[in-house]
């Protein structure tokens, strides 16, 4: 069953099965057709998210287990509500102690049976699993290990199994016989022989490409959809796998073809493969597209001039993007991840040995061209098996250009071919074989976790003109999008993936649609924020707490924007961004970092934040922030009805039906709460509602239909007809049209029929004009009477 709409709740032991049974009832109410949860399976004890995975059989005990989810099931059918459930293919929790299959294989090495399970190099480990998890160097941590129950301990949460027989052996002979070698935490980058997820040591990739590891690790997935007690998915990182399209295709088999979207993220002008047997992504690309829609480029183009005359970055360290994003990339291949290049480069050099033809490419021209073609590729991976048809979008993963490029690193021509090998190797095109195969896979799983740490999780960082849009799946280059690309994105899902899912709002943006929309604003009015940094300055002067440089003062300065309620300056919620600009500072790593951290930076960045974003500077901010509160509200309501009412399945996050102000995790994972409605409310609910009535004119067969506005003011006018059964009409960049006059004649021409607008209930027909019909609100949504 296709869902209307889902409802996306973050489970916890903070927010277990039984408090979302609770507020059933108030979903229903809202119009929404499905409960979205989180992961539900077994993982590491007080976990906030659930992605670490523990045990694929079993439900999580901390929530409820698995009577707990039947329950809420049922209580959810009560109210005509079905569960879409988030899966976790590519990982699970690298913790011995709760992870029995990891213990497993710890204790018994490459002979376990559930040694096939993951990704290990044994040969590059010496027989032996890299562990780091020590606080230190293994020589200063050796008085801290002991045996005690039968296990190897260190303080009170880490514990790891024996082999069989080496219990009594004094402690460095015990240290040898494992089939692990326990080491230093920041060994990882370099010496971690299993494959992770992103640059993650926790959570241990899965090899789900085997059948069995397959079968081993949905059982209880397919159990709960055979039983309806499940009936959609939302498949987290399919990227992370080694062949997403043949998962996928045993995935829907499985299943008997429920709805299921997966977590891709689509670059630029990319497109989901047409192959893969799913109803479209999570909807990131969704949320670039209404983004920008709402975001003015010449007002951004100025606030990229100011930021670099005040902030003044260096050109490829936040200066520019596409050199910051390639500087990023460098960054992190060279540190996060090399040891995912050397597995490439080792598995390279077997091929190349193996092949006489391929023996003289030597390994550090193969290291340099690995690395040389990771950091050119221009989207998160290429979709091929090695000996398998390689189609134009795998090839434009690993573009001609790119080659060019890496190639101009070498100064021998000849040697210079070792690109073309690892290019091959890559596409698949040097045909099957086990090491072929594993390259393959492997440079488009380390491809993924490049793209994600160097773009989202580095340069997002970094280059900050613009702060809204700088998020997943967006581009910070170009953050604007025209009403006529808009129209053809919608045109194209509504042909092509008329099911996919679209979002504004989930567990993993940086900052709430709501705070993007205040910071939005700013594009349409540089000139208020430049005002706005004159006044701060003065406050930030009194304080005596300067920012310890101005990138991250402008960066602080656009959160608070976002952040800060227009109501009231003093409200507590201040408080929460010196967290999210303490992961910031240390996600850009310019001066501080998780693994390098400078304290006295941190201090800085804490004191300013303090004293000023979030302390005396509130109050000029929340003054700032009421006098654009209009036009603020105008973009937020348009966002939430345009999202709502475009093709795709719309996922609510949970509270995002109201206004909703957060900032990156953990912050935006709190347990969920339900609070007064407001204007969103309103346009949230009458939107779902109409969806559920009328799943026709949204479902797969329904149709979209730009409407262009005519007159002075057109070009602030977004609207789409569905079906010719309803109509979506919205303000773009209200400020502009304000100080343009407002509408004036603008007009817009109706589909035949009469119409209500189901959010004030006034009947329109023909051609209106704007004024009249936004009078009371921004926004309008037609139903045809």
């Amino acid at each position: 069953m296709t869902p209307t709409a889902t409802y996306r709740l973050q489970l916890q032991p903070d927010f277990p099965f039984p408090a979302a049974a609770r507020v059933v009832p108030y979903l229903a109410a809202l119009g929404v057709s499905h409960l979205h949860l989180s992961p539900v399976l077994e993982a590491v004890p007080g976990s906030a998210h659930g992605y670490d995975v523990t045990d694929h059989s079993a439900v999580r005990a901390e929530l409820g287990g698995e009577e707990g989810l039947r329950k809420l099931a049922a209580r959810a059918r009560e109210y005509g509500l079905g569960i879409v459930l988030d899966i976790v293919p590519n990982h699970m929790a690298a913790s011995p102690r709760h992870n029995t299959a990891l213990r497993e294989v710890l204790r018994d090495g490459p002979d376990s049976p559930y040694a096939r399970w993951f990704d290990i190099d044994w040969a590059a480990g010496g027989g032996k699993v890299l562990l780091p998890v020590l606080p230190g160097p293994v020589g200063d941590e050796l008085g801290a290990l002991r045996v005690e129950d039968g296990e190897l301990c260190h303080g009170a949460e880490l514990r790891f199994p024996l082999a069989p027989g080496t219990e009594r052996l004094p402690l460095p002979a015990l240290l040898d016989a494992q089939h692990y070698r326990l080491a230093w935490w920041r060994l990882a980058r370099t010496e971690l022989n299993y494959r992770r997820f992103f640059t993650v040591s926790e959570l241990i990739g899965l090899r789900v490409e085997d059948p069995e590891v397959f079968d081993a690790t949905h059982a209880k997935i397919l159990e709960l959809v055979r039983d309806g007690v499940v009936e959609g998915l939302r498949v987290d990182h399919p990227d992370g796998l080694a062949d997403p399209e043949a998962y996928l295709r045993r995935l829907n088999e499985a299943t008997g073809g429920c709805w299921t979207v997966v977590e891709k993220i689509l670059t630029a002008d990319e497109v989901l493969p047409a192959g893969w047997p799913v109803a479209g992504t999570t909807g990131y690309d969704a949320l670039r597209h209404i983004d920008g829609v709402f975001t003015d480029p010449a007002g951004a183009a100025a606030l990229e001039r100011r930021y670099r005359e005040i902030a003044a970055p260096v050109g490829d360290r936040g200066g520019y993007w596409p050199g910051t994003v390639r500087r990023a990339a460098y960054k992190v291949l060279f540190h996060e991840l090399a040891a995912e290049t050397d597995a490439l480069v080792r598995t390279a050099e077997r091929v190349c040995a193996a092949d006489p033809a391929l023996r003289d490419h030597a390994p550090w021209a193969l290291r340099t061209a690995v690395r040389e073609l990771l950091v050119r590729v221009p989207v998160y991976r290429p979709y091929v098996t090695a000996g398998g048809p390689c189609p134009e979008a795998a090839e434009a993963a690993v573009p001609e250009e790119a080659v060019r490029q890496a190639k101009a690193v070498f100064t021998v021509e000849r040697e210079a071919t070792a690109v073309d090998v690892v290019r091959e190797l890559a596409l698949g095109r040097l045909g099957p074989g086990p090491d072929r195969a594993a390259f393959c896979a492997r440079f488009a799983q380390t491809a993924s976790a490049l793209r994600a740490k160097s773009v989202e999780d580095t340069a997002f960082y970094r280059y900050v003109p613009l702060l809204s849009a700088n998020e997943v799946g967006g581009d910070p280059g170009e953050p604007a999008v025209s009403p006529e690309r808009f129209h053809a994105y919608c045109l194209r899902l509504a042909r092509d993936w008329p099911a996919t899912g679209t979002v504004l709002t989930t567990h993993d943006t940086k900052r709430s649609a709501d705070v993007r929309a205040g910071i939005a604003v700013l594009s349409q009015c540089p000139e208020r924020w430049d005002e706005l940094l004159d006044q701060v300055a003065e406050v930030t002067a009194a304080t005596g707490a300067p920012a310890p440089d101005p990138q991250v003062a402008w960066q602080a300065w656009q959160t608070a924007v976002g952040f800060t309620p227009a109501s009231d300056g003093s409200l507590p919620e201040g408080a929460r961004m010196v967290p999210a600009l303490l992961k910031s500072v240390r996600e850009a790593g310019l001066h501080t970092s998780w693994t390098e951290p400078d304290p006295l930076y941190e201090r800085a960045v804490t004191d300013f934040v303090e004293a000023g974003p979030a302390g005396q500077a509130r109050r000029t901010v929340a003054e700032f922030n009421r006098a654009l509160a209009p036009y603020v509200r105008a973009g937020a309501l348009g966002a939430a009805l345009v999202q709502l009412t475009m093709p795709g399945v719309p996922d609510l996050y949970q509270g995002t039906e109201r206004e909703y102000v957060a900032l990156v995790d953990p912050d935006n994972r709190r347990p969920f709460r339900t609070g007064p409605p407001d204007d969103r409310t309103v346009v949230t609910t009458a939107a779902l509602r109409l969806r559920r009535e009328r799943p026709g004119v949204f479902g797969e067969s329904g149709t979209y239909t730009p409407l262009p506005a005519t007159g002075p003011a057109a070009a602030h006018c977004l609207a789409f007809a569905r079906t010719g059964k309803v109509v979506t009409v919205v303000t773009r960049l209200p400020y502009g049209l304000e100080r343009a006059g407002g509408w004036g004649a603008t007009e817009l021409e109706l589909p035949a029929g009469r119409w209500r607008d189901v959010l004030t209930g006034s009947e329109v027909s023909g051609t209106v004009r704007l004024g009249e019909l936004l009078a009371g609100l921004p926004v309008a949504l037609l139903s045809a009477v």
